[in-house]
């Protein structure tokens, strides 16, 4: 998914102050009226050269929780904290640029292609020098491993999706060990993300080792770091640069990432204890941090955003798809877009597209359903039986309350919240906000299915029809990443052959029925795109808002 954008399989959840992002060039700024304008397809890094960077330094990177799952493809190891870590130390063989282009990541493979269309085969020519921490050549007994553990014929492993993986029909060896040859059963059209994020054949084969063995602290590295040490007591975690690497010599001597909760790292920051601060959407976090010295406030536009997800599983109380829908009508995105993020990107406005996002060429509004207009929510509530009684609606005896789930220390959510609860109760809706730990809030309710509606950030990648199969698909059994358990059939197909076409105007033409559908259920409510800014001291180089592409850690430094 990039940063974490490279990963197709999946998004990543975060409930950061706005989560977290990506890639490219450019100067900063601290100036607050500085907006997104121009920003479309760029990145703002602070990009120089090797030769212009010190060599050493330890950077300090905030994390609102310190992992217990580094197993990316396990369904609880893909919060975007745990990614940031682990995109460090594991291969993946396309990277992102800053248009969220996909090319071959040449550290790791010399050739990717597609050799066939009918059937469908892929093959990679691994680069030699490419090894794990032992000093294995990774090989095609690697891309095996990953595709048996990942394509859900075997229920042990515990993963986060299947997409793709589903889809191959056999990985088998080439002329060399390093010679893969992947064919599809069914076609795949963003086959580049597969192998995103490759986990080492000795950790994919035991189902035991998938589940729980990544669970304390990474177990193997193949890429420009490795993993070093953690302080569960202190909360840190350090990474140091990797002595196998093959490719361009870190110019960090650590990566030092420290558990500080969200509403105590702008604190943390302006002390010096941080080298930067993910702003995401705070506008009270970017009011800090715009006048600390030496600090610059960099931006782009980035595939993040914020959402609302309803719960509709048997039995909630929002289990009524028409029920969702009117009370979608009475939340006003447009006031809480301006309200959270304006004083950032003065032109903010709602997300209208649950698979592409602006930025991408094939967003389309389509979000007319939802439209927001209270009155027609207070009249289809009243035909669906929740009469007003009072300050409250009542139906059967039984009030329309709503528990929204929301963590700690996440001033957003709360902001947001508070919003929704306000512009529900002018419909007599009841919204009882739940405020829960921030290292319980995924494990103990998202995952769960424990709220009747929850707000959080998703972290987005460029090739959004794979990575958002997880999210909007309906699978009878496993939960995957929809959360609230909402779906179809018509949403199922729609999603499949758009992820089976491997033309891309038809690919997006399928992708965009589907969001129609997906509005249709009230899976989401999508409430504005999250600013992808970055607060970071000015003589840090080649990190800062990556938008659409990947991290490249290995480059990352202090300015001479």
């Amino acid at each position: 998914m990039m940063l974490g954008r490279r990963q197709p399989a999946v998004l990543i959840a975060a409930l950061t102050a706005g989560a977290l992002v990506l890639t490219a060039c450019g100067g900063g700024g601290n100036n607050p009226a500085n907006n997104l304008q121009g920003k479309v397809n760029a990145n703002d890094i602070n990009v120089k050269p090797a030769s212009e960077l010190k060599d050493g330094g330890d950077f300090r990177w905030p994390v609102s929780e310190l992992s217990t799952q580094f197993n990316y493809s396990h369904i609880n190891g893909t919060l975007a904290d745990s990614a940031r870590i682990m995109e460090a130390l594991i291969p993946s063989m396309f990277k992102a640029d800053a248009q969220g282009v996909l090319s071959e990541n040449k550290d790791y493979v010399e050739s990717a292609k597609l050799t066939s269309t009918d059937p469908q085969i892929i093959e990679y020519k691994l680069n030699p020098k490419a090894v794990w921490q032992n000093g294995t050549q990774l090989s095609w007994k690697d891309f095996d491993a990953q595709f048996k553990a990942r394509s859900g014929a075997n229920k042990a492993f515990v993963t986060s999706s299947t997409t793709g993986y589903e889809d191959i029909e056999k990985v088998e060896k080439g002329a060399t060990e390093q010679d893969v040859k992947v064919t599809m059963k069914k076609k795949f059209g963003d086959w580049r993300t597969l192998f995103a994020m490759l986990y080492p054949a000795s950790t994919n084969t035991d189902p035991k080792v998938f589940n729980d063995g990544w669970k304390e602290k990474p177990l193997d590295s193949a890429g420009p770091f490795k993993f070093d040490s953690v302080d569960r007591g202190a909360k840190i975690l350090t990474l140091v640069p990797n002595d196998k690497w093959w490719g361009e010599k870190p110019k960090l001597s650590k990566i030092i990432y420290r558990q500080i909760s969200v509403d105590s790292q702008a604190q943390a920051f302006a002390a010096n204890d941080i080298d930067f601060i993910d702003i995401g959407p705070s506008v009270s976090t970017f009011q800090q941090v715009v006048p600390v010295q030496g600090a610059v406030v960099r931006k782009a536009l980035a595939p993040d955003f914020r959402h609302i997800t309803f719960n509709g599983a048997k039995g909630s109380i929002l289990e009524d798809s028409k029920v969702r829908l009117a009370i979608q009508k009475a939340v006003d995105r447009t006031t809480i877009a301006k309200s959270q993020v304006g004083a950032i990107i003065p032109d903010a406005k709602p997300l209208n597209n649950h698979i592409y996002v602006e930025g991408l060429k094939d967003y389309k509004d389509q979000a007319q359903l939802v439209a927001f207009n209270k009155d027609q929510a207070a009249k289809e509530l009243d035909e669906l039986g929740w009469k007003l009684e009072g300050a409250t609606r009542k139906k059967d005896g039984k009030e329309l309350v709503i528990r929204d789930v929301i963590p700690t220390a996440v001033e957003t959510s709360a902001n947001e919240a508070k919003q929704v609860q306000q512009m529900l109760a002018a419909i007599g809706v009841k919204v009882d906000i739940q405020t829960v730990p921030s290292e319980l809030f995924f494990k103990e309710y998202v995952y769960k299915n424990n709220f009747d509606i929850t707000h959080f950030a998703w972290i987005g990648t460029p090739t959004p029809t794979s990575s958002k199969g997880s999210i909007y698909r309906l699978d009878p059994v496993a939960v995957n990443q929809n959360y609230g358990r909402i779906g179809n059939d018509t949403i199922n197909k729609l999603m499949t052959d758009a992820n089976a076409e491997l033309d891309d105007v038809k690919r997006a033409e399928l992708a965009n029925k589907a969001d129609e559908e997906i509005w249709k259920t009230g899976h989401s409510l999508l409430l504005y795109q999250r600013p992808n800014a970055i607060g970071i001291k000015s003589n840090i180089a080649n990190y800062g808002a990556f938008g659409f592409a990947d991290y490249e850690y290995e480059k990352i430094g202090f300015v001479k």
